[in-house]
């Protein structure tokens, strides 16, 4: 599941230089019901990062974000029980920090503060999304499974941090995040 996100983040004398479009790897997997062959309900579990990578000073940084996000969707589809079928998704989400950190590199002589990543545990958002799926058997039971995923989040989890020996990197963290995803799925 390729995730695309912009970071903006800090240097050590507190500037914010603002993020470019990165690509990072995530995976996740979905659990569905459906009603009926146009109705139905989903609940994912999706892990991505979100990095960014900037220079300071003298020094190479990298910030690194490990992000779950728990959607719980409606999804409307055009027809479960037909070859194709094209879906939208739409619910709230929970989003959880699997943790942060930022790597260092260089040999900057000047750099006498830490730098760290101080976020908030969690967040409550939206997630929404379409998809396509196309049947790879006859019962149309096993589907190859392409779209794209969103997650919006109503809470800020950017904390101010700076003290005499470190600066939080993270400036501020999007609220919004789309990610890409293919898979198989299996319907019963």
């Amino acid at each position: 599941m390729p995730t695309f996100t912009k970071l903006d983040v800090r240097n050590s004398i507190g500037e914010v230089i603002p993020g470019s479009v990165s690509i990072r790897q995530g995976m996740g997997i979905m659990l569905g019901f459906n009603f009926n062959k146009n109705f139905g309900i989903m609940a994912e579990l999706d892990y991505s990062t979100i990095s960014q990578r900037y220079k300071d000073l003298e020094l190479d940084r990298e910030v690194n974000i490990r992000y779950v996000n728990i959607p719980i969707m409606f999804a409307i589809n055009t027809s479960k029980s037909s070859q194709f079928n094209l879906n939208i998704v739409a619910g709230p989400n929970f989003g959880i920090n699997a943790g942060s950190e930022v790597n260092t590199s260089g040999s900057g002589s000047a750099d006498t503060l830490t730098a760290v990543v101080v976020l908030k545990r969690g967040s409550v958002g939206f997630a929404y999304g379409a998809g396509l799926e196309f049947a790879m058997n006859k019962s149309n039971s096993l589907r190859f499974d392409i779209g794209i995923r969103g997650f919006y989040s109503f809470v800020d989890i950017t904390v101010k941090d700076f003290t005499s020996d470190r600066f939080n990197a993270v400036a501020k963290v999007p609220k919004n995040v789309i990610g890409a995803y293919a898979g198989i799925t299996v319907q019963f």
